[in-house]
């Protein structure tokens, strides 16, 4: 399995469990430095190399109501800032091949979103940028069907992919995770995250169907489950007040919740390693 580098976190087997988390989007400056610096300080006290996430632009949001966030320009400005002062790696969601290029001179992952990974421009595009990739597995798709989709992003020339796991459309308003998909999917020979917060989301099942509902006393369980089948790392949004969040707060892990999540997935990756 190649080893996928993000400044010093190495990400892949035999490699420590990485965390990739933060609020699901920007909602100021303040706000994204305040919970990239208590993410990483928690990150440290488990052992755990972080990746900081938040999204300039939540493009796929149920209503056209919905906050979305601060927009491309001033988003990625307030993700420079973040990077620099808390010097950690970055990583956010792209749309398109101009985001994507865009995006690039800033963060240090590009993530394609579980909707978009089959649009092979955007995935081409965002490989040539020489950026680490996370692309998250469709809810739609089989997790064998990755393949194809991780072969357009090395056929770009970039090896520096990681998949990641979401569960898959179960009827209306749920989804379901099956643990196999890890393991099918690290057998492509790159490492694969497991995103726990979004597997308990349930797609335009909340508010009225006017925003996706979600059962976040679920998401330790699914990590524990994820880490446990192999998973090289784990997502989780994270909020410091989830009930106030503008978007997926009943997906969103409890800032004052994460240190003992995280010591338990710890403890779990020592035992399966």
């Amino acid at each position: 399995m190649p080893t996928v580098t993000i400044g010093s976190l190495e990400a892949g087997r035999g490699r420590p469990l990485f965390f990739i988390g933060g609020p699901d989007v920007i909602e100021s400056e303040r706000h994204a430095l305040r919970h990239a610096c208590a993410i990483r300080d928690i990150c440290a006290q488990a052992g755990l190399p972080f990746i900081y996430k938040s999204s300039y632009d939540k493009a796929n949001r149920t209503s056209g109501r919905s906050f979305r966030g601060p927009g491309l320009a001033k988003g990625l400005a307030i993700l420079k800032r973040v990077r620099a002062a808390a010097k950690v790696p970055v990583l956010t969601d792209v749309h398109s091949p101009e985001e994507a290029r865009a995006a690039a001179r800033v963060v240090d992952v590009l993530q394609i979103p579980a909707f978009l990974c089959r649009q092979t421009d955007l995935v081409v595009a965002a490989a040539k940028t020489g950026r680490a990739l996370h692309v998250k597995k469709g809810q739609f798709m089989a997790p064998w069907d990755m393949k194809n989709v991780l072969e357009k992003a090395t056929g770009a020339g970039n090896r520096r992919v990681m998949l990641a796991e979401r569960g898959a459309t179960f009827g209306y308003n749920n989804l379901v995770v099956d643990m196999r998909s890890i393991e099918i999917m690290r057998r492509f020979g790159y490492p694969v995250v497991f995103d726990a917060g979004h597997s308990v989301q349930a797609p335009g099942g909340g508010e009225g169907g006017t925003a996706s509902g979600g059962d976040a006393s679920m998401i330790p369980v699914l990590a524990r489950a994820g880490v446990a089948a192999g998973a090289d790392g784990v997502f989780m949004e994270v909020h410091e007040d989830p009930a106030s969040a503008p978007c997926d707060g009943p997906n969103s892990v409890k800032l004052d919740e994460l240190p003992a999540i995280l010591k338990t997935l710890a403890a779990i990756r020592r035992a399966v390693e």
